[in-house]
């Protein structure tokens, strides 16, 4: 047994590739499986999310050109939707290289409204040629408890609609994302669009791709627990320890497993599967204990049969759990481990930038 099938042999994970009548999953079949697993992530993890609004209006209050020693423009813009209580607005930075088309673009959840910020070197990204769209998460749904009374939990029923602010984060990325395919922005290259955050942001990254087939790229960096880090055997961030402080980022049953993990009906490499034949990119850090970089990485490993049934390149890797300094790119599921601690850094975002110019 090699030594990564060892490790996953280890965790005793849930079967991906077979259907619970125990019909094997193939190419042709794989995306009733994917709905399957979304229906899993749904009723047992983020909770159920209302339909896509049929229309969102967007409005430029601020236009700012040369920005960044002529590099770039920068957009304030405001996009606005209908929901089952009225209108729901929220603001989103846009900032595009100056003359330039079919840009890659980043679709990025970030902690603060700044832009440049420590979590986002605007300009670095820029001289990258890729476009940003920065959505500050507050503005969508606080991050602290207010009983769904606030931002875009307010404008749902929640007896109808159950879900914890991870997927409200991740639904307000899929709202730009329905701006960029209105054709009301010409930079964008709609085959290289990519949703991206670090920590509690990276997992609501993942959750936007899983959902959203329109998304080429899911960049989730130190996700960790709830993420891309498998459950089982983890180290570090288990769910008794997330749900006790953050109950409010999942809906109610996601609850009842705190120290029964491996009663799960799922594990976290069902969340990167969905989003399989699409990409991820994953970020680690070699102090992370508490995300455990190598749950992180045999998640990547755990799904990477999935690429390779619909005739892609899954996770391309040694036989070995990963290094400092690593990064396997060469496939559709990439993963780097930088060394220092829980931080979304340039390093980080060096790799990602080079990832979607792959695309």
């Amino acid at each position: 047994m090699s030594v990564i099938s060892e490790e996953l042999f280890k965790r005793n994970l849930p079967e991906l590739f077979y259907f619970d009548d125990g019909s094997p999953v193939t190419p042709e079949n794989w995306e009733a499986r994917r709905a399957q697993l979304l229906e899993i992530l749904s009723s047992e993890e983020y909770g159920f999310a209302p339909p896509s609004p049929e229309k969102v209006n967007v409005t430029v209050e601020r236009h700012e050109d040369g920005q960044y020693a002529g590099k770039a423009c920068v957009n304030s813009l405001r996009l606005s939707f209908e929901t089952d209580r009225g209108e729901f607005s929220f603001p989103v930075m846009e900032i595009v290289p100056t003359g330039k088309k079919n840009c890659p673009t980043f679709v990025v959840l970030n902690f603060r409204a700044d832009v440049p910020d420590k979590y986002l070197p605007a300009e670095e990204i820029i001289d990258y040629g890729c476009a940003i769209l920065r959505i500050y998460y507050n503005d969508i749904a606080y991050d602290g408890e207010d009983d769904f009374s606030g931002g875009i939990a307010a404008m749902y029923d929640r007896g109808k609609y159950n879900w914890g602010k991870l997927r409200m984060w991740a639904f307000a990325a899929s709202r730009v994302m329905d701006y960029l395919q209105s054709g009301t922005a010409d930079y964008p290259d709609l085959s290289r669009i990519v949703v991206a955050g670090h920590s509690r942001l990276g997992k609501a990254a993942l959750i936007a791709a899983a959902f959203d087939t329109r998304f080429a790229l899911a960049c989730a960096n130190d996700s960790g627990c709830s993420g891309d880090a498998l459950t089982r055997g983890k180290k570090g961030e288990r769910v008794g320890d997330i749900v006790k402080t953050f109950p409010f980022w999942f809906c109610e049953k996601y609850k009842s497993y705190s120290g029964r993990e491996t009663e799960m009906p799922f594990d976290q490499h069902f969340l990167l599967a969905a989003v399989a034949p699409r990409r991820v990119a994953l970020g680690a850090a070699l102090e992370d204990e508490w995300a455990d970089p190598d749950s992180q990485y045999l998640s990547a490993c755990a799904v990477s049969g999935v690429w390779d049934m619909l005739g892609r390149k899954g996770f391309i890797t040694p036989d070995r759990l990963p290094l400092p300094g690593d990064c396997f790119s060469a496939g559709c599921i990439k993963y780097h481990l930088r060394r220092g601690r829980h931080f979304l850094s340039r390093e980080d975002w060096q790799h990602y930038c080079t990832y979607i110019l792959e695309l």
